[in-house]
């Protein structure tokens, strides 16, 4: 299937871009849930590992920081490669589940419940709250209430609402870059346009140019008729 015409960006004064569309990460929800458990990775390991000898903490928070901060990236990335970007959110949806998995092994380790199966009830309660609330002010009064089993099921669920959610995203992504092309793509596209725009202003003002002719004619025969000489 032959690629489409990539969509073309421009300036303000009309000028065509070749960089790709801003993504405004903040308001990706995703990327608000990946802060939300940046924040709570921190409060967890502080209050239920040691604070020397176990390397689980630092590998958790760096699993944390690096969903949130290669969202970031690719975000930015995207605006002029496409490769770049697809490679940091497949980075970041990979931090993620590395996440989950210690949240996951610590609930197994410590003989806790996790609700997905063993307390529908409460993982409905939690779930319906974590789909209906993603910024860090709608969770941090809650961390300091939550014991170590209701801390680390609200990270499984919201490691599973952030990987889900990125699995669409990076599918939607691979689909807008082979369907439209990526920077080198833009970058003929955008020249070619702007090249269109150029010759369709000079074609305007030559017909202009010879529409003034005709009219300057067309007043120089009424004067001759009258005999009206301005020379």
């Amino acid at each position: 299937m032959a690629k489409e015409n990539p969509s073309i960006n421009y300036y303000d004064d009309g000028t065509a871009s070749a960089l790709g569309k801003v993504v405004n990460y903040n308001n990706l929800r995703f990327y608000q849930r990946s802060e939300v458990l940046y924040h709570l990775t921190l409060c967890f390991t502080k209050r239920y590992y040691p604070k020397f000898g176990d390397r689980t903490v630092d590998q958790m928070v760096q699993a944390a920081r690096s969903t949130m901060q290669n969202i970031v990236e690719g975000s930015v990335d995207g605006q002029t490669s496409s490769e770049s970007q697809l490679k940091l959110l497949g980075i970041a949806r990979g931090s993620n589940q590395e996440l989950l998995k210690d949240f996951d092994t610590y609930i197994k380790h410590n003989n806790l419940g996790d609700w997905f199966i063993s307390n529908k009830r409460r993982f409905n309660d939690l779930h319906k709250f974590c789909v209906e609330h993603s910024l860090f002010e709608d969770f941090k009064d809650l961390f300091p209430r939550l014991n170590d089993e209701e801390l680390a099921n609200m990270a499984l669920c919201l490691c599973h609402q952030v990987d889900s959610a990125l699995e669409k995203y990076i599918k939607r992504k691979d689909r807008e870059f082979t369907t439209e092309g990526g920077i080198r793509e833009r970058m003929t596209a955008a020249r070619l346009k702007q090249r269109a725009t150029q010759k369709e202003i000079i074609e305007n003002q030559a017909h202009e140019i010879e529409h003034l002719k005709k009219e300057i004619d067309k007043l120089k025969r009424l004067l001759k008729e009258n005999n009206i000489d301005f020379s």
